[in-house]
């Protein structure tokens, strides 16, 4: 991993994305984005990750989040290992998609941890957020990703994104909202 993408202090929210293999649209779906939804909400609620953004398009995510004391490395890890295990459940029975079945086959001939199939790219790369202002970059970032991509007109019209959240709207995750200077920074 580069030293543009490593996660040095723990108590720093960080700006993460990962992507599917091949770009594939998976999350096109709201079944594959929803086991992603579930999977970020353990992680809130039991391995200390804290939300304060995020945006699921359909072949990568966006998120700003903290993980005090750890960094993100291990929840990130745990996350896409488990969301990697029960999107390739669900996709055996997936008759629409499998195309992208053999294109996770393919990913994972390439690599030596003896793996059937391999969902995620490598990394999560990781950028810290050292100031408040780099916060709202990435905030705007992750949240005219869907109107930019040509999804929705306005941002908060994407279900998948925490756009939602700030515009006070219902959304599949709770968040953080920022609206102050980071305490940490």
């Amino acid at each position: 991993m580069s030293e543009k993408y490593k996660a040095i202090d723990p108590e720093l929210p960080y700006f993460v994305t990962f992507s599917i293999i091949e770009w594939m649209p998976l999350f096109r779906s709201s079944v594959y984005a929803d086991i992603v939804v579930n999977s970020i909400r353990y992680c809130m609620d039991n391995k200390g990750l804290e939300l304060f953004a995020y945006c699921i398009m359909p072949t990568h995510l966006h998120m700003i989040i903290r993980a005090v004391g750890k960094g993100p490395g291990p929840v990130m890890r745990d996350l896409k290992k488990f969301t990697s295990s029960e999107i390739i459940r669900v996709l055996k029975y997936d008759t629409e998609n499998l195309n992208m079945i053999e294109a996770f086959k393919k990913a994972a001939s390439d690599i030596r941890r003896n793996k059937y199939l391999k969902v995620w790219q490598d990394g999560y790369h990781p950028e810290m957020i050292y100031s408040n202002k780099f916060f709202f970059q990435k905030l705007n970032y992750i949240h005219m990703n869907p109107v930019k991509a040509g999804i929705v007109e306005l941002p908060e019209d994407y279900y998948y994104s925490s756009a939602r959240n700030y515009a006070e709207l219902s959304a599949p995750l709770e968040i953080i909202i920022q609206s102050i200077e980071l305490e940490t920074l």
